[in-house]
């Protein structure tokens, strides 16, 4: 499939404009980025651990991951990034990285070279208070994910997984919170839950024996959102969602759905289940 880089920016802009207000002059220099577009398979990493890059990966198709390897080999994954998502924009200012980012379905990055990401900031402040946000929100996400793999049990991770996966997908217009695509296959879940892919199976068949979440085909449904929440403690203020993190309630205020309208429309659909 070809996605096209404006398609990719606006996903990206879309994304800010949830945090950050900013001017229509504001809107249109982040569209006027230049991204070189890549397809990267499956299981294949996009950045290295140790790696220097000149570059940002903007995520316009499929999901990616950042990880952490081990000396063996074995990684644990520490988010998760979708369709908008710009996986290190803080590398502009730290560019050698200490973890990796992989693709985990067939996905499109766009490679945004530093020097404009640098340009655009200093041109527009507005613009680098935006990426400053953005940046925060992955330390955010970063530190649920410790506090979630510590001291949560396997049924808990696995449903704080799913609850911010689907309010994520909602957001960025791939679904909604109560049926979505997830895209992972269940070693990638192993490895972002700290467990082993024969424990997140038996986790899944418990979540779905208690009626929790139903899977068909691709798709991932939850037929009562509050349950699995309930489940998980999920609190999404952790996303601190609003215009300058001042809405960071906004998606436990709305019902199923709803979120979507909150983000700007124009929203391509959903990545492809592995």
């Amino acid at each position: 499939m070809s996605i096209s880089p404006h398609s990719g920016l606006q996903r990206f802009l879309n994304r800010l404009l949830m945090r950050s207000p900013l001017s229509p002059e504001e809107q249109r220099a982040v569209l006027r980025l230049e991204g070189k577009p890549a397809n990267i398979p499956a299981r294949h990493d996009i950045v290295s651990p140790g790696e220097t890059v000149i570059h940002a990966c903007l995520v316009a198709r499929g999901v990616a991951a950042r990880f952490d390897q081990m000396r063996d080999g074995q990684r644990q994954i520490a988010s998760f990034h979708l369709p908008g998502d710009m996986c290190d924009l803080h590398s502009v200012v730290a560019p050698t990285a200490a973890w990796g980012i992989a693709a985990l379905n067939a996905t499109t990055v766009l490679f945004i070279p530093h020097r404009e990401l640098r340009e655009l900031a200093q041109a527009y402040p507005g613009i680098a208070f935006a990426f400053w946000r953005e940046s925060t929100v992955d330390g955010s996400i970063l530190a649920k994910w410790v506090g979630n793999l510590g001291r949560q049990d396997a049924r808990a991770r696995i449903a704080h997984i799913l609850c911010e996966f689907g309010l994520r997908s909602e957001l960025a217009g791939l679904g909604t919170r109560s049926l979505f695509t997830l895209g992972l296959t269940q070693e990638q879940l192993a490895d972002a839950a700290g467990l082993t892919a024969v424990h997140v199976n038996r986790t899944l068949q418990s979540l779905r024996a208690s009626g929790l979440v139903a899977t068909r085909g691709h798709a991932v449904e939850v037929p009562d959102w509050q349950r699995l929440a309930d489940v998980a403690e999920f609190d999404p203020s952790y996303l601190l969602l609003g215009p300058a993190g001042s809405g960071a309630k906004v998606a436990a205020r709305l019902g199923p759905g709803e979120a979507a309208e909150a983000r700007a429309p124009d929203r391509p659909s959903a990545a492809e289940h592995a």
